[in-house]
């Protein structure tokens, strides 16, 4: 009978410790969306994009055509052969990466936007923190990654407020 009690008892704990964690969810890509930093990095990807990926491509064609040019001149019989080899293999390098150029400009642009992007949502991350912290949440999930969840509370009005980000209207807190 104590045995029953006991196991009662215990059944009872951990439902009750369980049901006292608190659940929230946010938007991590809409809070980052709303910061002030995203327009300055917008503009910054898109100036490397204009500058930096367009005109290494531009170098890349010049020196390809320099190269094919080199190659196809009549004076090559008296190129060594090494040389020759040499320039055919870097001719070949260099259409490849023209014939690529979309995936390789794509992934250049993805890594600057990582590198940009790292410390808002370092930022962002700390914000969810304290405020998960401050207010007991146990658990804050991924509001993009949640097909079925119990009710839980949105965090975003709270995180924005931290950061002093002020919200559109209609991602305002609920009146209570």
């Amino acid at each position: 009978m104590k045995f029953r009690f006991f196991i009662a008892a215990a059944i009872l704990m951990i439902s009750a410790t369980a049901s006292a964690q608190k659940t929230g969810y946010i938007s991590l890509e809409q809070i980052v969306s709303l910061m002030p930093e995203i327009r300055k990095i917008d503009s910054s990807l898109q100036r490397y994009q204009s500058d930096s990926i367009n005109g290494e491509f531009a170098s890349i064609v010049q020196e390809y055509n320099y190269k094919d040019s080199i190659m196809n001149a009549k004076d090559t019989l008296s190129m060594p052969a090494q040389v020759k080899n040499q320039y055919r293999q870097d001719i070949q390098g260099l259409a490849y990466q023209i014939q690529n150029w979309q995936a390789i400009a794509q992934q250049a642009i993805q890594n600057k936007q990582s590198e940009m992007l790292e410390p808002v949502y370092v930022k962002v991350m700390n914000a969810l923190n304290a405020v998960a912290k401050e207010n007991g949440y146990t658990y804050v999930y991924n509001k993009e990654v949640l097909l079925v969840a119990p009710p839980s509370d949105d965090l975003l009005p709270l995180v924005a407020k931290k950061l002093n980000i002020k919200l559109p209207p209609a991602n305002a807190a609920p009146k209570r």
